[in-house]
């Protein structure tokens, strides 16, 4: 490889989170070094080991000594992918940031067309996904209601079918790592700061290797954070729940004289309908006590001032490129920091 794209400032920084992604690893790094080589420009490839318990930090190491243009972060746990990605940006030093999961279901062939959007003076380059091929009906449907629901509710416009597999200007990433709001929701975020944005289509590969690192409960949990993230729209709906109740009391009272009056029958008599009436609007209740308790949760998260993440180990970081400012007291010991 050319010393000069080697020693460079790198232009472009992959960022790649990596859960228990072992066996993919070696043909993930082979398509991004062919996609990023063919540009002839300086590039770095920032992984991030989000506490995997297979071999990957091992797979990952033995690809850094072979190219010294990859970087690794290790967490000293799994702080989930969402955190993952922000140690990534955190240490991405180069004038556009590429995001892509290191699953090869985004494919890294489709850098090249997101880095000629950049080019055209777009600040933010997401991929849109035209296919998803190998997943399943449950999947697809709930994916589909889910961007919509968002795209609905959220305070900020959030481009449908998209995920976290993006480009951003330096001047984006510069602003998003500014933000260290603990329940993170990364698409969402890069709406919120706003400059140009567009979308790039392509078609979603089957996963290769291993399982998603995704099941439902964590699909959910995210949905949740990009709802009380970036909406009112729960706590909205006390207001919207208690004016039908309040509706239904109102028509129901004179409906109810009326009727009696008419016909002499006695509506809604008898203590079951007393307890069930009472059970409806107590589980209601009960319904936005959670929700409150919800936004309170993430009040709590902030004011507690905790890292969003705790470094274990780097590898290809020398002395002047440091993790951001954030992060001086979560960086490990210089010692373990190589050289490039």
């Amino acid at each position: 490889m050319s010393n000069e794209l080697t020693s460079s400032k790198p232009i472009y920084s992959v960022v790649a989170p990596v859960y228990e992604e072992s066996k993919g690893l070696p043909e993930f790094y082979e398509r991004v070094r062919k996609a990023m080589d063919a540009l002839g420009e300086p590039w770095e490839l920032v992984m991030v080991n989000d506490g995997s318990r297979d071999n990957s930090l091992e797979v990952m190491r033995q690809l850094h000594e072979k190219d010294p243009r990859i970087k690794l972060i290790d967490f000293a746990r799994n702080f989930g992918h969402q955190i993952a990605v922000t140690a990534g940006m955190d240490a991405a030093s180069g004038d556009a940031v590429i995001i892509i999961d290191s699953d090869l279901q985004d494919p890294p062939e489709t850098i090249p067309d997101l880095i000629a959007k950049w080019k055209e003076g777009v600040e933010v380059v997401y991929a849109v996904r035209r296919t998803r091929p190998g997943e399943t009906w449950f999947k697809l449907i709930t994916a589909k209601l889910f961007y919509r629901m968002i795209y609905q509710i959220t305070d900020v416009q959030i481009p449908v079918d998209t995920g976290d597999f993006r480009l951003m200007d330096r001047r984006v990433v510069d602003a998003m790592v500014n933000m260290r709001e603990h329940n993170r929701f990364i698409r969402g975020m890069t709406s919120w700061v706003g400059f140009r944005q567009a979308g790039v289509l392509y078609d979603r590969d089957v996963r290769k290797y291993g399982t998603s690192s995704y099941p439902l409960r964590k699909m959910l949990r995210l949905a949740w954070d990009a709802v009380t993230g970036f909406s009112y729209f729960p706590l909205q709906l006390t207001l919207y729940v208690s004016l039908i109740l309040f509706l239904i009391s109102v028509l129901a009272i004179p409906a109810v004289i009326v009727a009696r009056l008419a016909t002499g029958v006695v509506w809604f008599e008898g203590q079951a309908t007393a307890i069930v009436l009472i059970l409806l609007i107590g589980a209601a209740q009960f319904f936005f006590f959670f929700v409150m308790g919800q936004y309170l949760g993430r009040i709590y998260d902030e004011v507690r001032g905790r890292p969003l993440y705790i470094i274990a180990d780097t590898f290809g970081f020398n002395g002047e490129q440091k993790i951001h400012r954030h992060r001086v007291n979560m960086q490990p010991p210089s010692s373990n920091n190589e050289p490039t």
